[in-house]
């Protein structure tokens, strides 16, 4: 899977139609900025802390218009992040941070768009993309 920010782990089927028509709507106009801010220790893993207050109001109105249909995961505070490492020694992973660490500048971070995708039971199917305008 390309590296992706997800905002939802878990939403049901019968939400698809109405997340297209969303997913549509939003990226209709230009793309939020975005920034990688810093580096998360996962534990048996390492990420990229990600800011950006465009893609936090759209998750935020998805919420709202899905309320209901969340999982207790996807209704708690959203951390955005890229995940570079997981399912590796803390050790190992402590040692990736301390390198990225060391030289960490702040950057941005090209958001292309919205995709939906569909979980098979072991392997992900991509839906849809919505490329952000501009």
């Amino acid at each position: 899977m390309p590296a992706h920010l997800t905002l939802f782990g878990q939403l049901p089927p019968s939400a698809e139609a109405e997340l297209k028509r969303r997913l549509a709507f939003y990226a209709a106009t230009p793309a939020p900025k975005a920034a990688i801010a810093g580096v998360i220790d996962l534990g048996g893993g390492t990420a990229l802390r990600v800011e950006s207050e465009g893609l936090e109001d759209i998750r935020h109105d998805l919420a709202l218009a899905l309320r209901g249909l969340l999982t207790s995961q996807d209704s708690a505070p959203w951390r955005p992040h890229i995940t570079i490492q997981n399912k590796v020694e803390p050790r190992e992973a402590r040692r990736l941070q301390a390198r990225l660490r060391a030289g960490f500048e702040r950057r941005p971070l090209a958001i292309k768009g919205l995709a939906l995708w569909r979980y098979l039971g072991g392997r992900w199917e991509p839906v849809r993309t919505f490329a952000f305008r501009g």
